[in-house]
């Protein structure tokens, strides 16, 4: 029952279509499920992820009337994208350019090739090369190159005040292993601790900053939601599930998203993380090669489609 990687990363936005806009036409992903915030159906929760949609490849937004996110600790800070190579970071750095997005010269974070930036509302992004070992699927309709389009998730980076409580939900509970630490001025004021999940590597690793002196961060447009990370099989997640409950831990008990199957808990600071399943996919309830293209709703939303349709803008 060990996690495997990064499922997803749930951020806000507070413009659907200017976020549509921007992760299809600039950034080249697929938006494989335009559905709604199942706790909230009058919200879109867009997927954007390689052309199958597969695990690990999915950047989403809940689309709330929010302000700004105030930046700072007790949060989800900067989400990274894998693309294959330095080349395709200096492809990245001139189209971004073109798209009047300003990104960072290339550099090292620790150990890897990057570029950081930040989209339209301000989500702070870096593409991450990841030697183009990892398999992803290409998206043929993308504007963007087969050589240079996101591959999926990178590491994803929180931060906290201190490290101790985190590690231990970290390590003792979600069995996560702690496997070095970084400091990068560009990132953090604090030290940065990587740790790894599953068998690792760039698609599998969460990176904690320590930030005692920053302030408290708040929920807003431009921020994330919450993360997600991968068990692969419904087995799996009942497995997870009796261990929450064993070790008396409070999180949410399960949750049938449809797409994915979730468990829901905090880590001591308050940053939410979720356990889903790989299984059973976007693809469920409609073809594959058509994903994306209407609103899709699970079937205990089905019969509010009128209600729920009527309530949202078109993208």
């Amino acid at each position: 029952m060990n996690l495997t990687g990064i499922h997803h990363v749930t951020a806000i936005s507070a413009d659907a279509p200017l976020n549509h806009r921007f992760y299809v036409e600039t950034m080249g992903m697929r938006m494989v499920k335009k559905t709604v915030n199942q706790d909230d159906t009058s919200a879109y929760h867009l997927f954007y992820a390689d052309g199958a949609g597969s695990p690990g490849t999915d950047l989403t937004f809940f689309d709330w009337p929010a302000s700004p996110a105030r930046r700072g600790t007790n949060a989800i800070v900067r989400t990274a994208l894998r693309v294959a190579d330095d080349a395709s970071l200096d492809w990245w750095r001139e189209r971004l350019r073109e798209a009047g997005i300003t990104a960072s010269p290339i550099r090292a974070i620790n150990g890897r090739s990057a570029i950081d930036f930040e989209d339209p509302e301000g989500q702070r992004l870096t593409l991450l090369a990841d030697g183009g070992a990892i398999p992803f699927v290409v998206w043929e309709k993308s504007p963007v190159p087969a050589e240079h389009q996101i591959r999926g998730l990178g590491p994803v980076t929180i931060s906290v005040p201190k490290l101790e409580r985190t590690e231990v939900v970290l390590t003792q509970l979600l069995g996560l292993k702690r496997i070095s630490s970084y400091r990068d001025a560009g990132h953090a004021t604090g030290e940065i601790h990587v740790f790894q999940i599953g068998e690792g590597g760039p698609a599998a690793e969460l990176h904690v900053a320590v930030e005692p002196d920053a302030p408290q961060a708040r929920e807003g447009a431009g921020g994330v939601h919450h993360l997600a990370l991968r068990t692969p099989t419904f087995a799996d997640y009942d497995a997870w599930a009796e261990r929450l409950k064993a070790a008396g831990y409070p999180n949410s008990g399960k949750v049938d998203r449809f797409y994915f199957r979730s468990l829901y808990l905090r880590e001591p600071n308050g940053i939410l993380i979720e356990i889903a399943t790989d299984e059973p996919g976007f693809s469920a309830d409609e073809p594959a090669e058509t994903m994306g293209e209407t609103l899709s709703l699970p079937p205990f939303l089905e019969p509010k489609r009128a209600q729920i349709e009527a309530g949202l803008k078109p993208l």
